[in-house]
């Protein structure tokens, strides 16, 4: 087998992170058909907690810390966790479109536990005072320039993963991509004074969906000649991404010696990965993804956990698959549609108050970008759900059947009206159900892009030649 390198994730400052991991994979491996050696393993060390330090930057050292390597076939696969999956596959990029400056040296398999793929809801509050005094009493910076790459909607998580969206799929190349997280949080670790900690659709750090690789590119742009009452009509149109092998590991969480998916080094985690490490081809490559889309299946069937509590009744968690929905909200000529209000509409009369009850769990403005808004939405509620029985008593409900609102669509309202230059109201058009672009555990970027309304006030031409005053115009017809 080639070399294996580990890359662990934002703020660490100790290899005591990857805790037993690295040597169950050696004492397994030959179970597993697989020749690995300790002197085959290499555990990576790089700086996140630095605030000068960039992505670009880690990009660039890793390139460098490859080079020293030596390999042999000029080829390793690597095992990362948490932010470590976005720098590989920032390198990847920075590999293909920079030939000239980033070494050839081929990873073959991308093995990422719990990554922050599309970013995490804790970066922006990482970035705050809290952060910053946990950050102090280590003795070291809490790493703004990545923090600010892990934040929801970053220009910079968006511009990788549209990419990835847009591009060839890597298993046809021969490379071979996977994501494993766990399926909930460490409640031992809750920080009361931050519920994303504990917060159901999550591994406790990063959101199931936000991990996955199987996104979606939504475009809700104008019809040509489709307003209609002042109101212009939005169709959609929907880009998918390549196929990624993707599995929820049972009980695991981010992070901790019990029940971190990577330091805990569980079984079950071991085996998965060993799993991903013997794929050589696409065909089984696609074999694996459908076997973990069945394991899936089945975890989500088994929907229900009771939480101890001490002495008091359990607490009720109904682990529904969550989806990700960050919304961009532009004009046609790329402009912000600053002040905007974007609403998510229920059945055939499209009316904001058809949404199913608690379909919205959360929602966070990108703090450099407030046009871009990230929706936690539950997959369940929306497309409909059967009802839902006590484990431990099967006659009582603990929620009774959910009814599906569909169709979904979208209204957005302008806070510019009028003017030379201005905005109307949109909506989606009534033939296009959003809930067709949402996936269950999964990420989807929709591009809400509203015409621009120039009137032709803006710029006219006269024969008359005596001067006279033009400040205050008259706007005329909107420009066809």
């Amino acid at each position: 087998m080639t070399t294996l390198v580990f890359v662990h994730g934002w703020s660490v400052a100790s290899t005591s992170t990857y805790g037993l991991l690295p040597q169950q994979l050696q004492q397994q491996a030959a179970a597993a058909g697989l020749s690995l050696t300790l002197t085959d393993i290499w555990l990576s060390e790089y700086v996140s907690f630095d605030d000068a330090v960039t992505m670009a930057d880690l990009v660039r050292a890793f390139d460098h810390a490859l080079r020293d390597l030596h390999l042999l076939d000029a080829s390793f696969a690597c095992i990362t966790h948490s932010t470590g999956g976005p720098v590989v596959r920032e390198w990847l990029r920075a590999q293909r479109d920079k030939p000239a400056t980033h070494s050839t040296i081929r990873i073959s398999h991308l093995v990422m536990l719990a990554p922050a793929n599309f970013g995490s809801a804790l970066a922006q509050l990482g970035k705050g005072m809290l952060g910053r005094l946990k950050s102090w009493f280590a003795g070291v910076d809490p790493g703004q320039r990545i923090l600010d790459w892990l934040e929801l909607g970053s220009a910079e998580s968006l511009s990788l993963n549209l990419d990835y969206i847009h591009s060839d799929d890597p298993a046809t190349h021969g490379q071979f991509q996977f994501v494993l997280i766990g399926d909930r949080p460490d409640r031992s670790l809750y920080d009361h004074l931050n519920s994303y900690t504990g917060e159901d659709g999550s591994d406790g750090v990063v959101r199931l969906a936000a991990a996955n690789l199987n996104a979606h590119h939504a475009v809700l742009s104008p019809q040509t000649n489709a307003a209609q009452g002042g109101i212009d009509a939005l169709t959609l149109n929907l880009s998918r991404g390549p196929r990624c092998a993707f599995k929820l590991i049972a009980d695991a969480a981010h992070s901790g010696p019990v029940h971190g998916i990577m330091a805990s080094a569980a079984p079950a985690t071991v085996q998965a990965i060993l799993r991903c490490l013997a794929i050589r081809t696409a065909i089984d490559y696609s074999a694996l993804c459908d076997a973990f889309d069945r394991e899936n299946a089945d975890r989500d069937a088994n929907k229900v956990e009771l939480e101890p509590a001490g002495p008091f009744a359990p607490r009720v968690h109904i682990h529904d698959p969550r989806s990700l929905l960050i919304v961009r909200l532009t004009d046609e000529a790329g402009e912000p549609l600053t002040g905007a209000g974007f609403l998510l509409t229920g059945g055939t009369q499209a009316s904001a108050d058809l949404m199913p009850d608690g379909f919205m769990l959360d929602r966070q403005a990108n703090s450099k970008s407030r046009t871009t808004i990230s929706l936690f939405l539950d997959h369940s509620l929306l497309a409909g759900d059967a009802r839902v029985a006590d484990p431990r008593n099967t006659r009582k409900t603990l929620r009774a059947a959910v009814a599906s609102h569909r169709p979904y669509g979208a209204s957005v309202r302008p806070i510019d009206l009028d003017g030379l230059v201005h905005h109307a109201l949109a909506i989606s058009a009534a033939g296009d159900d959003l809930l067709g672009v949402l996936g269950p555990h999964q990420t989807t970027v929709l591009d809400v892009v509203l015409p621009r309304k120039v009137h032709e006030g803006v710029f006219r031409l006269t024969g008359t030649l005596a001067p006279h005053d033009f400040s205050k115009p008259v706007p005329g017809a909107v420009i066809g």
